[in-house]
């Protein structure tokens, strides 16, 4: 008689607990993520951001001719591109926008436009007119 002789022919002990199915069972090896945030945080450093532009005296000069035209002949259509800074980062964006001008708030130093959107003038890089623009496709 050998040692497990005894037990070699009894049933399979049942569990108390029911059964893992084979989907629950593979779930418990699927990946996951031991660190919280770092995909966020991987796309955050990879993201890309520009410098603002400091422009020169006579690109200065060159956009305070253009908002004394603003002054002159107010609520015409312009194309303006400012610079945004970004929350998260040093740096930002440059956006452009069309619109009619409201005013131009000197004290604020805000170009301000009928849609109601706000633009701070120190943060202004270009300012084209529409309908200098069309005038000037017009002569080709």
């Amino acid at each position: 008689m050998g040692k497990y002789d005894d037990m070699i022919n009894l049933p399979r002990p049942e569990p108390v607990r029911a059964r893992m199915s084979g989907l629950e069972r593979a779930a418990q090896f699927a990946p996951f993520a031991a660190l919280t945030g770092y995909d966020e945080a991987v796309g955050e450093t990879a993201r890309l951001v520009d410098e603002k532009i400091e422009l020169s005296e006579d690109e200065r000069d060159y956009l305070d001719r253009q908002t004394k035209k603003i002054r002159e002949i107010p609520e015409r259509e312009i194309a303006v591109t400012y610079f945004i800074a970004d929350k998260r980062k040093i740096g930002g964006a440059y956006l452009t926008v069309r619109g009619f001008v409201k005013k131009i708030d000197e004290t604020a130093r805000l170009l301000v436009l009928m849609s109601g959107e706000e633009i701070p003038l120190d943060d202004v890089f270009a300012i084209d007119f529409s309908d200098e623009q069309q005038a000037d496709t017009s002569d080709d």
